[in-house]
């Protein structure tokens, strides 16, 4: 498979890609951070079988020309993983016009520009399978975290909503929607009030078990959604659906997340209870 990776350069983009390349497929890596990207060398078979390109994910005309410089390279674009996001956490009425502009820009943007860049490829093919990372911040709401959580609303909305528009087109779409994960993006928020509700779960996941998900279930069976854990999923549902008593228990979680915490500043690792 020829699969294109956003985020590459550190956490779930870069676990992705390397266990992508070590089960011999063909690899472009993406991220605005080249130098982190080089490590990646290390677990190819091949020559061939690695491209790194810079790429800023908000620039419309530079996917394009990403995409075309694939499909020249390999003959097509089988898989497309936007995984790449960004996260600031903070109060409402605190947020900046720059917090506003990078998450959405990059989070929604982003994944919008990357669709309809490989878009025209894989329907050319009749096939192919677009991987967008959510979160379950996409399921239900996340005070302290308000811009960011719209953001992963507005990509699962529309990862959904292209899954529908394609399913009799032989193209595949998955929203991807984990819990807290520990990569680059949790460590900014430890020991952050605003972000006490990411660490209200009785641990975060690792890279490598939202890779598991990838290459395993979301790889072969193709479906429009996968939440994980599984339970956490189906627990944001249903407090998406009612709001209001879900707000009521708000400080329960906030309290457990603070505590999870306090624990982690004195050394706890984050992926374990």
């Amino acid at each position: 498979m020829n699969v294109v990776v956003t985020g590459a350069a550190s956490g779930i983009g870069f676990a992705l890609a390397r266990r992508l390349l070590g089960q011999g497929h063909q690899v472009c890596a993406c991220d605005i951070n080249l130098d982190a990207m080089s490590a990646l060398n290390s677990f190819t078979a091949s020559q061939n079988q690695l491209l790194i390109k810079s790429l800023d994910v908000r620039d419309a005309a530079a996917w394009q020309t990403l995409m075309a410089d694939v499909a020249a390279q390999w003959g097509s674009v089988d898989v497309l993983a936007n995984v790449a996001g960004v996260l600031r956490d903070g109060w409402a009425h605190e947020a900046t016009a720059d917090d506003v502009h990078w998450q959405i820009d990059i989070n929604v943007k982003g994944v919008i520009f990357g669709c309809q860049a490989v878009l025209p490829h894989m329907l050319a093919n009749g096939s192919g399978h677009i991987i967008n990372i959510a979160s379950l911040a996409g399921l239900t709401p996340v005070p302290g975290l308000g811009i960011y959580s719209a953001s992963k609303f507005a990509v699962r909305g529309y990862t959904l909503g292209i899954a529908m528009e394609l399913a009799d087109k032989g193209i595949a779409v998955t929203a991807v929607c984990p819990d807290a994960v520990q990569t680059p993006m949790l460590d900014i928020q430890k020991g952050r009030e605003q972000a006490a509700l990411t660490f209200s779960g009785p641990r975060a996941l690792s890279a490598e078990e939202v890779v598991d998900a990838i290459v395993g279930p979301v790889w072969h069976k193709r479906p429009m959604e996968v939440t994980l854990p599984p339970w956490r999923g189906a627990t944001a549902q249903v407090a998406s659906l009612f709001p209001e008593t879900s707000a009521k228990a708000l400080g329960m979680f906030r309290k457990a997340g603070l505590k999870r915490q306090a624990e982690i500043k004195v050394g706890q690792d984050s992926t374990q209870k």
